[in-house]
């Protein structure tokens, strides 16, 4: 039997990229919504929620971008080329965040510093995935297989408008998190910031969505077209479907139903995306097969991925299980 080894390599790319957003987004928002702590203590237990979490949630990030540099070197290459400057952003501010989870404890007179590095970490990187997401929809010019761009070609109204949206949905995820995970008064103002959050998410959708589909005919043409109208009808009804279940688990005082329902919102919308994007990895003119890798390559990365991903998922489902439950605001990371 003969496996189409692009495609497979495509799916686990993909899947390394969503579960990153899943499991990271939430964290980034708890760090968006940091200074909105009413006190020190409330701040101390929305970190402490994620700190036993947060590294192993990038493990993901490292996943994909080191599976598409292995796998799919030519969209590596250009898409590094094009959106430089966002992913080098996303870098530091992450470094930063990380060393704020270490540095905060460790200090009284210069916590505040280490509290903006947090709120800024967060802001910041998921800012510039926004940023890269919208550049990456929009299309990246390639010549001759190599990037033929400007500098500036990832900063437009369109990319500005994807990554103010992922800051808003990381904020609406790690509303719910902290929903789901806290008691007492910081459980309760992240319950009355989660609605309006949802009101601005799916605003968000709803403007992207419309304006994606006239980045590139072939969207359009993939959203709105028949047969391929057929296909594509579920996703806003599963859309609509996890709308109505988070404002629901809102206004009816329950922790976990929030939390997922604004978990499938993004995969939802990531599905969407690859619906669009298929059979391209680089918009509008590089496929999966253009780019991957040599087929004996292909073959032997297979190979130490299908043991790997397991592995990870085992010891993330393991770490998550032992932190299950409501935080402690007494206990944590100290």
């Amino acid at each position: 039997m003969e496996f189409d080894l692009a495609f497979i390599w495509a799916g686990l790319i993909a899947f390394a990229v969503l579960t990153y957003v899943v499991l990271d987004g939430f964290d980034l928002g708890v760090g968006i919504l940091f200074p909105f702590a009413h006190n020190k203590r409330d701040r101390d237990t929305m970190m402490n929620t994620v700190a036993p979490i947060w590294d192993g949630n990038e493990t993901w990030l490292v996943l994909g971008g080191g599976g598409l540099f292995a796998v799919f070197p030519l969209a590596y290459a250009t898409a590094l080329s094009a959106l430089y400057m966002p992913i080098i952003l996303m870098l530091l501010a992450l470094v930063f965040r990380g060393v704020a989870f270490e540095y905060r404890w460790r200090t009284e007179r210069w916590k505040w510093v280490w509290d903006m590095a947090f709120f800024g970490g967060s802001t910041v990187a998921a800012l510039s995935q926004g940023i890269a997401l919208g550049a990456l929809v929009q299309g990246i010019e390639i010549t001759d297989r190599h990037y033929s761009g400007g500098w500036w070609d990832w900063l437009t109204p369109f990319s500005i408008l994807t990554g103010v949206a992922v800051v808003v949905g990381y904020a609406l995820l790690g509303a719910t998190w902290i929903v789901m995970k806290t008691e007492g008064p910081v459980h309760h103002q992240m319950r009355d910031y989660a609605r309006p959050l949802a009101i601005a998410t799916l605003g968000f959708i709803a403007a992207v969505s419309v304006w994606t589909p006239f980045q590139n005919f072939v969207y359009f043409e993939r959203w709105f077209a028949m047969p391929g109208f057929l296909y594509t009808l579920p996703i806003p009804a599963l859309l609509v479907f996890a709308i109505y279940k988070l404002f629901t688990g809102l206004s009816g005082g329950r922790d976990v139903t929030p939390f997922l329902a604004a978990q499938a919102l993004f995969v939802i919308s990531f599905i969407g995306i690859g619906i669009s994007f298929y059979p391209y990895i680089v918009p509008p003119s590089l496929t999966i097969w253009d780019a991957a890798a040599p087929d004996s390559s292909l073959k032997f990365t297979l190979v130490g991925t299908v043991v790997l991903i397991p592995l990870i998922l085992g010891y993330t489902a393991y770490a998550y299980w032992v932190f299950r439950g409501k935080m402690d605001p007494d206990a944590g990371y100290h």
